[in-house]
């Protein structure tokens, strides 16, 4: 596979990561289905073991998805600058704290959008309670599995 056929592959799984934080799209489909390409296209072992390992990730991430609250965040007081914020601390938490500083990337991303926006520590605190329990976990759950599988997708391009 090319280097421009790689790019894109990348571009379609940045494109299905940011889809993760917007409602609507079909952020970890897009992700899958760029594995999937990539998978067809340069048919190594390594290859299929990343798509097989990112097909089952999805498999389990709509399995704990079921199991938390639904999606709730219009309700919830939750915009798009928190979600861009919030995506931000995820990925850099990614890359920061390799693959587990995702989490608190992302929590502390909302909590900071929020501390920008209402300007006082325990209001922000307050506001990051309710969005996760309004669906941000969900949220949550999808993005750090995205993540995942752009990692293992990246780390099979780089040294595969």
């Amino acid at each position: 596979m090319g280097a421009w056929e790689l790019l894109l592959v990348g571009l379609v799984i940045l494109l299905g990561l940011c889809g993760v934080l917007v409602p609507g799209l079909p952020g970890s489909w897009l992700v899958w289905a760029a594995v999937l390409w990539w998978a067809l296209k340069d048919p190594q072992p390594v290859a299929w073991l990343v798509l097989v390992g990112a097909t089952v990730a999805l498999f389990l991430c709509q399995v704990v998805r079921w199991a938390l609250p639904p999606r709730r965040l219009k309700s919830s007081g939750a915009t798009r600058r928190m979600a861009g914020y919030a995506g931000a601390g995820a990925f850099l938490g990614f890359f920061l704290v390799p693959v587990l500083g995702a989490i608190p990337g992302f929590l502390g991303g909302i909590y900071l959008s929020e501390r920008l926006r209402l300007g006082r520590p325990d209001a922000a605190r307050a506001s990051l309670r309710t969005v996760m329990r309004a669906g941000g976990s969900s949220i949550l759950a999808e993005l750090f599995t995205c993540l995942l599988i752009a990692g293992a997708w990246l780390g099979a391009v780089l040294w595969g």
